[in-house]
């Protein structure tokens, strides 16, 4: 390791080296000249200009005095010029931990290395770091990364307490007393934390909200779009960003973690733990749960309402349950479930991107003639029987369901529980809903081609960045264009 600049005192010896150099310099002194003066060789100095040593208050009087300044000029924490800072930034990223696993000899600074060649080195190692910070992960890396954080959520029951506490006292300081929360309220919120909301037309496509700390700007997607729920949920989001300390992140997992957080603040707000548990133990005790009754009473859809569910029900009422959100070949899209409910799972243990079982209701309730209500079944699979409420839905990508499910003995908590429709499931058998039966196969054997559609997402690199997939361009000609008006 290389030895520190910056001493137990707090002072940063590099910089007072540079500032002892620069006075003596100007004064006309070598080191031994100095030295006589206060007292002590001129090797030492050395040392102490160096950064290497730390000198000792009646010594830094001495000098001060031989030098005609004042202590407290000698130990200013910035560089006495431009030269001084260049040495003392090269010095900095040359000690770091991304430079030394390159095994590279760090160059040494003389007299003759110019100002230019310095900036351009250190040009070298920013880039090197910035490269390095990037939270940039192979699908693979990505897919661990996210089931790492599935499997901690499952841990807590996707319940984060912090969150919920920080999200209500918020809402009381905006004056949030009950009901759908109001964009108004938003907007106060927002104002509390020196913040402007503004509603745009030209966000770039890679984003979904740019918040400009500089000027205290929140920009949004344009009021006018449907669905106030998610102009809502954006800004909550954007806001959460600065009440839970965030930094930039440093790998994939971290980026995911704060996605987490931000998305669990909004649901907090939009949903507000006490109103809510309130409303649940009633729709309990009259054997009367049901997503769509907590999406309608807080103004949120209905996969918000199955999320918060689980963030909820579990911790507050000893339920376990599922949740997942199916896209319309089957795949899984989001999923959470601490109820035992199988789920395919790759070699990774990632559930997000596998089939799930054609038996499931998740799938099956595309089949329904009735999309506009809930699908209710039960379904028998290895690991017992579920009961599972699951609505339908579309958009410009296609179909998709939101279902939520417990096992079978807390069915008798919610609506929907009378329903004669089951199915079983043997699943992850293949024989269940993946291997055709040999009635239907035979006559086909070797008679088909069919031709795949290629996914070409399956090719796609993971999008690289602190902030993965968005456009940095993109995102500061924005800001550019805002802040001059």
């Amino acid at each position: 390791m290389p030895p520190t600049t910056e001493h137990k005192s707090g002072i940063e010896l590099k910089t007072l080296g540079h500032r002892i150099r620069h006075h003596r310099v100007l004064r006309g002194l070598t080191l031994d000249e100095l030295g006589a003066l206060v007292g002590v060789a001129g090797s030492q100095l050395s040392l102490i200009e160096n950064g290497k040593r730390e000198p000792k208050l009646s010594l830094l009087q001495a000098l001060a005095d031989a030098l005609g300044t004042h202590v407290t000029d000698l130990i200013s924490g910035e560089p006495p010029n431009r030269r001084a800072a260049l040495e003392i930034e090269l010095e900095r990223v040359q000690s770091s931990q991304v430079f030394r696993q390159l095994a590279i000899p760090p160059i040494k600074v003389t007299k003759g290395l110019s100002d230019e060649t310095i900036e351009s080195i250190i040009g070298l190692h920013r880039e090197l770091q910035r490269r390095e910070n990037e939270a940039s992960a192979t699908p693979e890396e990505a897919r661990r990364a996210n089931t790492e954080l599935r499997l901690r959520q499952r841990a807590a029951d996707n319940y984060l307490p912090e969150i919920e506490e920080l999200a209500e006292r918020q809402l009381r300081a905006a004056g949030h007393t009950g009901g759908a929360l109001k964009h108004r309220t938003v907007s106060v919120m927002a104002e509390q934390l020196g913040f402007e909301l503004i509603y745009v037309n030209d966000l770039p496509s890679s984003t979904r909200s740019i918040t400009d700390i500089e000027n205290g700007r929140i920009y949004l997607p344009p009021a006018s779009i449907p669905g106030g729920h998610g102009l809502r949920s954006m800004a909550l989001q954007a806001m959460a960003h600065r009440l839970l300390g965030h930094e930039r992140p440093t790998d994939y997992a971290d980026f995911l973690q704060q996605r987490l957080e931000i998305n669990y603040f909004a649901a907090c707000c939009l949903v507000p733990q006490t109103a809510a548990v309130a409303f649940l133990d009633r729709a309990r005790k009259d054997r009367n749960l049901a997503v769509e009754d907590l999406r309608d009473a807080f103004g949120v859809t209905h996969e918000a309402a199955g999320m918060r569910m689980t963030n909820l029900l579990t911790k507050h009422f000893g339920m376990p349950l599922h949740f997942l959100r199916v896209g319309g070949q089957g795949q899984v899209e989001r999923v959470y479930e601490n109820d035992g409910l199988p789920l395919p799972e790759d070699v990774t243990g990632a559930v997000e991107g596998q089939i799930v079982c054609r038996k499931f209701s998740a799938r099956n309730a595309f089949e329904q003639q009735n999309r506009t209500t809930e699908h209710y079944q039960y379904t028998d699979t290895p690991a017992g029987t579920f009961w599972c409420a699951t609505q339908t839905g579309a958009r410009s990508s296609g179909e998709f369901s939101i279902t939520v499910g417990v096992p079978f003995d807390d069915a008798k908590w919610w609506r929907g529980r009378e329903t004669p429709a089951r199915a079983v499931s043997t699943c992850p058998d293949e024989s269940c809903c993946r291997r055709p039966q040999s009635v239907t196969e035979s006559p086909w054997r070797g008679k088909a081609w069919p031709s795949a559609r290629v996914h070409t997402h399956i090719f796609s690199p993971l999008p690289r960045g602190a902030f993965p997939g968005v456009d940095d361009l993109e995102v500061y000609e924005f800001l550019d264009r805002h802040t001059e008006h």
